[in-house]
């Protein structure tokens, strides 16, 4: 549907030419709900001009969304107010047809509402591009997310003060691995969490883990209700678990004793995640793995424990070329980018069969 508003027509939510992709809230289609990192609304369309009207929902950090226009990204930063605002992404382009991307850059650290696009008053929206019908999920933490991916000269050293301006979903390993696999991806990834409640850093000091947000919409509760997702909506062929980074807080506990009764908790837990991830998905290829990030290896000799556990051909455990010992702080875009590619490389190893549906 095409409202005309002042200086232009706003195309609303629910126009059939736009395209959307992501674990994204859309039980009332005029005003989706953007829940997740790298979930994203393609608009086509003709003119000199777009803008976006949307409400920022804010928790913490400075917030911004991504654009792409024509291939050019962005970033544009959000109002913490809470009200509908108009955003303008692009003004004085080319009088010609344009491909953009809208899409979430950051984790629960926000959501926002999208009311539509705004372009000129004479201009025309096309069909976007349709998604891959090669589907991608991961679950992951702030690696996954993209955090901190963007700010330049700290490859391999710690994470300099910031606000939140340089986490960009787009530089993730999880979007690099999909864009080489030419494939949609479903990013369920959140800064600090863990596997379990209660360790970890995210929504602290109450903490959750990934058994507490992998099935929901709406999951930071300091953002209003927690809603639950319709896993029929998507079928991913190939599932990422990438945790076992931010469990080791409060207690590493498999530094502390990996034989110990606690470590051998978090395995067992461990298996029931990935054991219930394969009842939702019979047919996927789940791959386990971390990340770059210094961690004690304990986790990844757990994983490759239980992998052999589930006795599972199709349940795997991948480890990068530098696992657990590539850099100190956040992975950047160039670190990023080479998990991707090996990402993608070794999904691309198990043939053209496991994008059948």
């Amino acid at each position: 549907m095409i409202r005309f508003v002042k200086n232009g027509r706003l195309i609303l939510p629910d126009n059939s030419n736009l395209q959307y992709s992501g674990r994204i809230d859309d039980t009332d289609n005029k005003n989706p709900m953007f829940l997740y990192p790298a979930s994203y609304v393609k608009i086509k369309f003709n003119g000199t001009s777009l803008r976006v009207l949307l409400k920022n929902h804010h928790k913490y950090w400075n917030n911004y969304i991504g654009v792409i226009i024509d291939g050019k990204q962005s970033k544009h930063k959000l109002s913490n107010k809470g009200h509908r605002e108009i955003h303008i992404l692009g003004e004085g382009l080319e009088d010609t047809v344009h491909e953009v991307l809208l899409f979430k850059r950051m984790d629960g650290c926000h959501f926002f509402e999208f009311y539509g696009f705004v372009i000129d008053k004479e201009a025309q929206v096309f069909q976007a591009e349709q998604a891959s019908k090669r589907r991608i999920e991961v679950y992951g933490d702030s690696v996954s997310a993209g955090e901190v991916a963007e700010i330049e000269g700290y490859d391999g050293i710690e994470d300099p003060v910031h606000t939140g301006e340089y986490s960009n979903a787009w530089f993730s390993y999880a979007w690099f691995a999909a864009r080489e696999l030419k494939a949609e991806l479903h990013d369920i990834a959140q800064g600090g969490i863990a596997l379990l409640d209660h360790t970890g850093y995210f929504s602290a000091p109450n903490q959750l883990g990934m058994v507490s947000v992998y099935d929901k919409l709406r999951f930071n509760p300091e953002l209003g209700e927690l809603t639950y997702w319709n896993f029929e909506k998507y079928t991913p062929h190939v599932v990422i678990i990438a945790i076992g980074q931010n469990d080791s807080f409060p207690i590493d506990v498999m530094k502390d004793n990996f034989y110990g009764e606690r470590a051998d908790h978090w395995r067992n837990k461990y298996k029931e995640f990935v054991l219930m991830i394969r009842g939702r998905y019979p047919k996927a290829l789940i791959i386990l793995t971390t990340t770059i990030i210094e961690h004690h290896d304990g986790w990844d000799k757990s994983i490759e424990l239980i992998c052999n556990e589930v006795n599972d051909s199709k349940i795997v455990h991948f480890m990068y070329e530098n696992n657990g010992k590539g850099t100190k702080g956040h992975v950047r875009i160039k670190e990023a980018q080479k998990m991707g590619k090996e990402l993608a490389d070794y999904i691309d190893s198990f043939g053209d069969g496991i994008w059948r549906n």
